[in-house]
């Protein structure tokens, strides 16, 4: 007996006491990323718009154009659809009203049905139209060139003016649409939500000069990799800037098939692209109602 509670009390003294009521080992979280002060914000938003650059150097507005009224025009019906459908509308649209003249004194009926495609075709119809009449009655038939002046047109807000100014008239300026707005939050450029205050803060950090082209750059990243719901994070050239990479596929093949337009052999938005896209091998895209 004496030996076998020696021999208890000898196990007992060899296990630890820790490990018998040890636990799984949980993941420790990582450490929250420091804080990126001002300098280091435009450092690394300004190398994020030259590898854009690098890309993407043939980015330009995709909606198709030959004026500033097409573009104006243009504009304003890509509100809550895409360029594409736009592009495939608006040849129908400027074959049977060119100028603003002609269109301000066009059947509303007769417009509503070729802008259906569209979406909101009555709203959109009652804004190009009475578009067309400030531009006759207050403007002698041409777009003017001025911020103040264009957001007082019907259905003009700040993003299409500022891409009227930036397309049509060389004036730099941001355009702050779904895209933009989508990238500089994941990029953590801002944290604004509203667009006014998104384009204050990212003007903040680059150059004037630079917003045009900057605006570009951003849409047609967020258009063609870093998408909404599947960003292609394996397949991103800014990915080691991006501090939201992982939020999408990181496997370099699975990402690659989630590329968009150009970089996937797709069509892009424009019927008539410019040629530095289709020397990058950009392919334009099917009439309204082609096949496939």
């Amino acid at each position: 007996m004496a030996k076998t509670t020696t021999a208890k009390a000898t196990a007992k003294k060899a296990i630890p006491k820790k490990a018998a009521t040890a636990k799984t080992p949980t993941a420790t979280p990582s450490a929250p990323p420091k804080p990126e002060s001002h300098t280091a914000l435009v450092r690394r938003a300004r190398r994020i718009n030259r590898e854009l650059a690098e890309v993407y150097p043939y980015a330009h507005p995709e909606l198709d154009f030959e004026n500033s009224f097409q573009l104006i025009v243009a504009t304003v019906l890509s509100a809550q659809t895409t360029d594409l459908r736009v592009n495939q509308t608006t040849p129908a649209l400027f074959a049977k009203y060119p100028t603003p003249e002609d269109l301000a004194g066009a059947n509303p009926e007769i417009v509503e049905e070729i802008l259906r495609p569209c979406g909101f075709f009555r709203a959109k119809t009652k804004s190009v139209i009475g578009l067309s009449k400030a531009l006759v009655e207050n403007h002698g038939g041409e777009v003017p060139g001025r911020l103040e002046d264009l957001v007082k047109l019907p259905g003009v807000g700040r993003k299409t003016a500022f891409v009227v100014l930036g397309n049509a008239f060389g004036r730099p300026g941001i355009t702050v649409d779904t895209h933009f707005q989508r990238l500089v939050r994941r990029w953590r450029w801002t944290e604004a939500t509203e667009p006014d205050k998104i384009e204050a803060a990212i003007g903040a950090l680059f150059p004037k000069s630079e917003w045009t082209m900057l605006s570009h750059h951003v849409i047609f990243h967020g258009r063609r990799i870093c998408h909404a719901r599947k960003p292609a994070c394996g397949a991103c050239p800014i990915a080691p800037l991006c501090p939201a990479f992982g939020e999408g596929e990181t496997d370099p093949e699975k990402a690659r098939k989630l590329l968009k337009y150009e970089k996937g052999g797709f069509p892009g938005q424009r019927l008539n692209p410019p040629q530095s896209y289709l020397d990058a091998g950009g392919i334009p895209a099917p009439p309204l109602g082609a096949a496939g």
